[in-house]
């Protein structure tokens, strides 16, 4: 059977844990696979740098989190489902990286983890927003949260919109990040965050800040999935450090207030307010 509402929790399995244990598998022998034999990802150094940098975050730190939130809603934690969703989304965005850079070994196996991903989160984000999650957004201190989605999402599409003049105009090729990057990689960067990233960071700051339900949900989503992406940025910039790749940087300057401002919002954002009450 479905799983139920019951005093503000989840309880019962949803129709996402089984597909999402099947994504954390998939997701973790990708990543092993990629860590193990980077050749898989082609003959560019950058690329296959980058891309080992996204593998060690998602086989260290995504993988286990996605196992332990899918454990926390079974124990019926009210926002177990919702730590779900925003790790599901983070291993979408992420693969979707591996996926369009270009042709790899591992191209079949991407596509069939990317598609799973995103109908998995389709299931997980149906009722997540429990009595529990909304009783949570009445109490929290939405503010720096909404605040920081609101300005990342303005700081983002106003970057990307420039970008994307300035090629209309005259063909000048972004600089994208401080890793280095083909053209592709950069084009699917800015494709990603315009489509995906701006929207759902101005839809989370909008709704969080009124206290809608939905506005936790998405600004979960962002929050973590962002955090996440940014410690793969962290990594990626490493990997290619260390394997050489010319004109590779070990940091981004920018990187530590961006990471912290992350970091910050999201615990913000999970802290369990005072008033409401633990699950049990």
């Amino acid at each position: 059977m479905g799983a139920i509402e019951q005093a503000g929790r989840i309880t019962g399995p949803g129709p996402h844990v089984v597909p999402a244990l099947a994504v954390a598998v998939g997701a973790a022998l990708a990543a092993a696979i990629g860590q193990a034999s980077g050749g898989v990802y082609g003959d560019d150094p950058a690329s296959v740098e980058m891309l080992r940098g996204f593998d060690a975050v998602t086989l260290v730190l995504a993988v286990p989190a996605l196992l332990l939130s899918l454990l926390a809603e079974r124990r019926g934690a009210g926002t177990g489902r919702v730590l779900v969703a925003s790790l599901l989304a983070y291993v979408g965005y992420t693969f979707a990286y591996h996926l369009f850079t270009g042709f790899t070994d591992l191209l079949l196996l991407h596509a069939s983890l990317l598609t799973a991903t995103v109908v998995t989160l389709g299931l997980a984000l149906h009722g997540c927003v429990t009595r529990d999650v909304e009783e949570r957004v009445r109490h929290l201190h939405v503010r720096f949260p909404a605040v920081v989605l609101g300005v990342l999402a303005v700081a983002l599409g106003a970057m990307w919109a420039w970008a994307s003049i300035a090629w209309a105009i005259d063909e000048t090729m972004p600089a994208g990040s401080a890793l280095v990057e083909s053209d592709t990689v950069v084009h699917l960067g800015i494709v990603l965050d315009l489509t995906i990233l701006v929207p759902l960071y101005a839809a989370a700051a909008v709704l969080l800040w009124r206290r809608r339900g939905m506005g936790f949900v998405l600004a979960a989503l962002a929050l973590v999935a962002g955090t996440l992406h940014q410690a793969s940025y962290v990594a990626a910039l490493l990997f290619q450090h260390a394997a050489d790749v010319p004109g590779s940087v070990v940091m981004d300057p920018y990187e530590p207030v961006i990471l912290l401002l992350y970091v910050v919002a999201t615990a913000v954002l999970l802290r369990r307010p005072r008033g409401v009450g633990a699950a049990r």
